[in-house]
């Protein structure tokens, strides 16, 4: 049997990243589509939706891919999955939405939802300069996110009143099985191709998870972010994006660090998480004092995620790492 060259293997990981790719984006969708139908039947708020299963379904692929990673020997590509996951909520999915149509917000019906977004923000700060994060840390972070839900839950209304609505189609809850073992092979596929894909191309694990991976996991969240967009359904887009950002660390970086202590690269301390603090704190700022994002913000944020992509690259080229 022969043997692979760096070319050929190129092009077999490309098309396993984009079925793999392909795989997550309609098993977020599936999932979020149930949870949704789910959650309506059960009369809970748009808000809670939004801010909970929404943003849980929408970070699904994050979870998946970031604990296969990790339990498969790549810590890089499941820390770099959640860092980079988090920087394109902001700059790329915030950004897209934004442009489609301006995103106008209650700063009071958010302000709680971002402090905890801040908060879970810096609760990283810690585990990545001592580069590791232990099973009790995430635990912990498990546990915050619980008591975040449960606020979530008696903060929203709920309508007692509501319609069962019809059974037609299949059921959500068979929905919502198919579409989680669609992540789970999606994810899958997609950590082997970017894994042989970085390998042939000499690209360090934790550039790939910060920037393809992290890309590709994002998907769900732009697919509907912008769907949300074209309704005016701002809520949904700012609550989908604070609730995936803060599930992304007090869920998938949490499980991962749980299934398996999750090793911390030291580039992360130095580079990445400098600028996920100042993008999280750059959108929380826009929503607390001006509680709306405009085109020409959009515009300019979508511009930063893609300075910063390049910016993941160009470093690379000029150490002399890739070979093409």
């Amino acid at each position: 049997m022969h043997s692979l060259d760096t070319y050929q293997l190129a092009i077999v990981a490309l098309g396993a990243i984009a079925f793999g790719v392909y795989l997550l984006v309609k098993g977020g969708d599936w999932t979020i589509d149930s949870a949704v139908s789910i959650a309506e039947k059960s009369g809970l708020s748009k808000l809670f939706i939004a801010a909970t299963i929404v943003a849980f379904g929408t970070s699904a692929p994050e979870l998946f891919t970031s604990i296969n990673a990790n339990v498969s020997g790549y810590p890089g590509i499941s820390v770099g999955n959640v860092i980079g996951s988090n920087i394109a909520n902001i700059l790329m999915v915030m950004a897209v939405a934004a442009m489609i149509a301006p995103v106008v917000i209650s700063r009071k019906e958010v302000s709680v939802d971002l402090l905890v977004m801040l908060a879970a923000t810096a609760a990283v700060i810690p585990a990545i300069h001592a580069g590791l994060l232990p099973r009790w840390g995430g635990v912990v972070m498990v546990a915050s996110l619980i008591l975040y839900i449960l606020y979530q839950y008696k903060a929203s209304k709920l309508d007692v009143d509501a319609a069962d609505g019809d059974n037609e189609g299949m059921n959500p809850y068979v929905m919502v099985t198919i579409g989680i073992v669609t992540l789970m092979v999606g994810s899958e596929l997609l950590v082997q191709g970017a894994v042989a894909g970085g390998v042939a191309l000499g690209v360090p694990e934790a550039v790939i998870g910060m920037t393809m991976i992290a890309f590709g996991t994002s998907l769900p969240e732009l697919t509907a972010c912008v769907a949300a967009a074209r309704k005016g359904e701002s809520d949904i887009i700012v609550g989908g994006i604070i609730g995936s950002n803060i599930f992304n660390i007090l869920s998938v970086m949490a499980f991962s660090s749980i299934v398996k202590p999750l090793v911390i690269d030291s580039r992360f301390a130095a580079f990445d998480m400098p600028i996920v603090i100042g993008v999280t704190l750059l959108f929380a700022f826009m929503l607390f004092v001006f509680g709306r994002i405009g085109r020409l913000a959009g515009f300019a944020m979508a511009i930063g995620y893609l300075a910063f992509t390049v910016a993941q690259y160009s470093g690379l080229a000029d150490a002399g790492l890739t070979s093409l």
